[in-house]
């Protein structure tokens, strides 16, 4: 029972730590990524995949040795001895026969198989391993999302709250003119309904908030708490960097490095290879035997135990070649089964080159759009910004009714909305730009 509290009060004290950790941190894009591929499954049975073909190649390579097997046995029999003369059998009586052997044996020639079995299996962990990555990849790309995607929801709900903050003070200053009778209680109502939009607006972008936190959280396997946190960078220099990506030379680039083309490249070797074996069955084997074996018997007289197995060894070599004449076509067939797979491996990385390709021309295209649309939209919110502060300067002054007041804010808010979104859609498309051309993603640089 002890134990068992113990075991408890453990638990909850590491359940505690995690939690205060989770508290006092403020997860970097790098922090979440590691910590997605710590404890993601798919990433983590990738690895496993891996393991497991380390070890397939380990045996291929193990099956190229002699092979040695060693064996011992003793017989007991219960006969009765025949005496021809009398016509009589003689008391029943008991045989002992011991006998010790070892025997090895080694493939000389078999079409090569064991050696493209070495070379096969050489490729298909190459292929495990740049399948692993693509996880990994993959992984990375959604964390990035979605950790943008918490950035951006933030921001949002920071600037609804800024725009709460001034309509509270626009409807103190109503207030205040209403009592006086400067402005009617319709103007002090408009005001007041849009503070009431505005509330609205900050608790659907709290709720996307809250949203958006959980989807990461559940995306790196991490528990789900109140508390978590995201680091905001400092997007400057990376919104000042200007290009015009060329599609065809990023392809180019990316035709070396990415591991989903690898994989393909391995995946079509490791098939033509399987031709090779497949031929192999239709081709002579020509293997080579040795053994040493020796025994003892109680019905030897004469010689003591040790005598007998001296003198006993009896060993022995042999060859044996095998010659395949009909096996029901399945040689042929096989042969022809392989080639196919060979025709699907092939189909598949023209496949993957191509998806590749699309790719990288969308991404090309987003980086293009969102600078423009980033580049229009902060104009835009520059100059609606102005205005409203013109605006608000007169409506403070009494020069500008409430209707066109909100209206100018209106367009503010609106053009703010599409300035913040256009920032975090040229941020995520130059990531995504950097991905394809195998540069690590930080949202630092």
């Amino acid at each position: 029972m002890n134990r068992r509290k113990l075991l408890i009060a453990g638990i909850l004290w590491f359940g505690s730590l995690i939690g205060v950790q989770a508290q006092d941190k403020q997860w970097t894009l790098e922090d979440c990524v590691n910590y997605a591929m710590s404890q993601n499954v798919n990433v983590l049975q990738s690895q496993l995949t891996t393991q497991n073909s380390e070890l397939d190649l380990e045996q291929s390579k193990a099956n190229v040795l002699p092979s040695f097997t060693g064996s011992a046995s003793t017989n007991f029999s219960w006969d009765k001895e025949v005496y021809t003369e009398s016509n009589n059998f003689g008391d029943r009586s008991r045989n002992n026969t011991t006998s010790f052997s070892v025997n090895a044996g080694m493939t000389i020639f078999n079409g090569l198989k064991l050696k493209n079995q070495i070379k096969q299996s050489q490729l298909n962990l190459e292929s495990n391993q740049y399948s692993s990555e693509t996880i990994q990849e993959a992984l990375e790309l959604s964390v990035l999302n979605a950790y943008l995607e918490i950035l951006y929801a933030q921001e949002a709900l920071d600037n609804a709250q800024e725009q709460i903050a001034a309509t509270e003070e626009s409807l103190a200053l109503a207030q205040e003119r209403m009592d006086v009778g400067v402005i009617s209680r319709s103007d002090y109502l408009q005001i007041k309904s849009e503070l009431a939009s505005e509330k609205l607006t900050e608790a659907s972008a709290k709720s996307t908030l809250s949203m958006n936190k959980l989807t990461l959280m559940q995306l790196m396997e991490l528990p789900v708490t109140t508390d978590f946190e995201v680091e905001t960078p400092d997007f400057t220099n990376l919104l000042a960097t200007q290009e015009t990506p060329v599609s065809g030379d990023v392809y180019l680039e990316a035709l070396g490095i990415k591991p989903q083309i690898k994989q393909a490249e391995a995946d079509v070797e490791s098939q033509k290879l399987s031709e090779k074996i497949a031929k192999a069955s239709l081709m002579p084997t020509l293997s080579l035997s040795s053994g040493l074996s020796t025994g003892w018997s109680d019905n030897v007289s004469g010689f003591t135990y040790g005598e007998q197995l001296k003198n006993q060894f009896t060993p022995t070599v042999g060859l044996s070649l095998s010659i395949p004449i009909f096996q029901n076509k399945q040689g042929k067939i096989s042969v022809k089964q392989a080639k196919i797979a060979t025709s699907q491996a092939e189909l598949t990385q023209v496949d993957t080159q191509n998806e590749l390709r699309k790719n990288i021309e969308q991404a090309c295209l987003d980086v293009v759009t969102a600078q423009t649309q980033y580049e229009a939209s902060e104009m835009q919110y520059e100059s609606a910004k102005e205005s409203y502060d013109v605006a608000a300067e007169k409506y403070q002054e009494g020069l500008l009714n409430s209707v066109d007041f909100l209206t100018v804010k209106t367009t503010m808010i609106t053009s703010e909305s599409d300035f913040t979104q256009a920032k975090y859609n040229m941020v995520f498309s130059s990531k995504i730009l950097d991905f394809y051309k195998g540069i690590p993603i930080s949202l630092t640089k």
